[in-house]
């Protein structure tokens, strides 16, 4: 017989509750252990939806991993959840243009005392910083927007400041610090900020593609990326035509610095002072914004439409760079023009760093005017060349000297080869001068021997008699109205300078 038949009814109805009762438990415990995941998930999800675009995309990819979705389900997801568009005129607030005529002139000029009054700079910094500020206002109109890249050799000097000063003046500024790529393609796309980048030295240099995109939109034509997007994974394009400026110590990227204007700050001295950003002047930010969305407006299309004449010391890319500096120096007349030229020659002439096969070429000229010679052999020249302590190749291949091998090759990029030369009464392989001499003028700025010559076109001395920047001062007017006081040479200006210029201390 069959022992559960033994098992009397009774007894067999309660075990079959007890298990019906046990499997019910388990499936509702199993419910609740879906449940929680499911509401946890949930929860994120409204969480990332409150979240601005440039915070939510430097956490979706992690937040998609931890959700176990791919990240364009996720977009899709919080995209469902959000609430209507911000209004983008809480993070960049409208700004009246002046109800009157705008003198370009004592608008730089105030502009250039607001950022001396807060920092250390010399005058070729406070110059371009102030046209760098226009220009953020006339991306409508210009081909080429460069980088300002604010720099120090240390902390304390002021970089966040100016990069605040900058922010209270540019045209729809948006503050960020180790921002993503994505989130900057995204930002830029959505709202054509000037994005204001800080603390670059710590993030910058390892992100090769935040470094991409930031390039890209150096030229307006090419200021674009392209990336898969959405649910389908469907590429897209993705503006990258904006204002930036990069605040960190010491250098960026080559491929950055290439593309940008120089502002050097320094640490200031125990007797030198500056004003609170702080404590400034309450509504003149304001004025100055005002006044300056009046004036490039009123001079947009004759900005747009210039093509000033380049300065001479400056490689093609710094001209381009400079370019749209120079139409609104030469729109706001005075001795802005005169001022910008130099700006340009003492911070972007100064600041051309070589390439590895400039700085060789750089190096081997030294050589042949140092020695006054014409001709010389592989081995000696790789003597001279790791004779200076300073320069790379003494410690050129893992802390070894470069070879004559490896001088000869990177000389054969620029089509320079040795030969068999006859040195005394001998044969040796060398270099001839002569085989230098085009490589030389196509790749390597004048030799220090040859004067620079900087042309610029004459004109009055309109503004010569400002002993400096107008100051800033607690009356609603902006600017101080000083009376000219004419200089006794205030007639023109010098055309042509045999020299550069070795400091600029001229009356604005």
């Amino acid at each position: 017989m069959n022992a559960l038949h033994e098992v009397p009814p009774s007894v067999r109805s309660l075990e079959e509750r007890a298990e019906r009762e046990l499997a019910l438990v388990q499936r509702v415990a199993a419910e609740n252990r879906t449940r929680e995941p499911v509401a946890d998930a949930e929860r994120t999800i409204d969480e990332l939806a409150k979240l601005d675009t440039v915070a939510y995309e430097r956490s979706r990819k992690d937040a998609a991993q931890g959700l176990g979705m791919r990240a364009s389900a996720l977009d899709d997801e919080v995209s469902k959840r959000r609430a209507p568009a911000q209004d983008d005129s809480s993070m960049f607030p409208t700004v009246e243009p002046w109800p009157d005529a705008v003198d370009g002139n004592m608008l730089l000029q105030t502009i250039g005392a607001t950022i001396r009054a807060h920092v250390i700079a010399d005058r070729p910094t406070i110059v371009a910083g102030a046209l760098w500020i226009v220009h953020t206002y006339l991306l409508d109109r210009l081909t080429v927007s460069p980088i300002a890249h604010i720099s120090a050799p240390e902390k304390r000097c002021g970089k966040t400041v100016l990069l605040s000063a900058i922010g209270r003046l540019a045209h729809k500024p948006l503050p960020c610090a180790n921002i993503s790529a994505a989130a900057t393609f995204r930002a830029v796309e959505a709202w054509a900020p000037t994005l204001l980048i800080d603390e670059a030295d710590a993030f910058l240099r390892d992100s090769e593609e935040l470094r991409g995109v930031l390039n890209s939109g150096h030229t307006r034509d090419s200021a674009f990326v392209v990336r898969c997007d959405g649910e389908q994974n469907e590429p897209r394009r993705f503006s990258t035509w904006c204002a930036k400026a990069i605040s960190g110590i010491g250098r960026i990227a080559d491929t950055l610095e290439d593309r940008s204007i120089p502002l050097h700050l320094r640490r200031k001295l125990p007797g030198e002072a500056v004003q609170s950003l702080r404590h400034s002047l309450a509504g003149m930010f304001d004025t100055l914004r005002s006044k300056l969305v009046r004036w490039t407006a009123d001079h947009a299309a004759e900005i747009g439409a210039a093509r000033p004449e380049s300065v001479q010391g400056l490689n093609d890319r710094a001209t381009d760079n400079w370019e749209p500096l120079l139409a609104i120096a030469d729109a706001a007349g005075g001795p802005w023009p005169k001022l910008a030229r130099e700006a340009a020659m003492r911070l972007s002439a100064e600041t051309v760093e070589h390439a590895a096969g400039d700085e060789l070429l750089q190096a081997v000229r030294e050589v042949f005017e140092t020695r006054g010679i014409e001709r010389i052999a592989s081995a000696d020249l790789v003597d001279a060349l790791c004779a200076d302590t300073d320069a790379p190749w003494a410690t050129w291949s893992r802390g070894k000297p470069i070879t004559p091998r490896q001088v000869a090759r990177k000389l054969a990029d620029y089509g320079i080869t040795p030969k068999v030369l006859r040195i005394g009464s001998g044969t040796i392989r060398g270099y001839e001068r002569g085989d230098f001499a085009d490589s030389w003028a196509r790749y390597l700025h004048p030799s220090p021997a040859t004067p620079l010559t900087s042309v610029t076109t004459s004109q009055a001395n309109a503004g010569a008699g400002f002993s400096d920047f107008a100051m800033c001062n607690a009356r609603d007017r902006v600017t101080d109205e000083k009376p000219l006081k004419p200089k006794q040479d205030a007639g023109c200006n010098a055309v042509t300078d045999k020299t550069p210029p070795a400091d600029l201390e001229l009356d604005l």
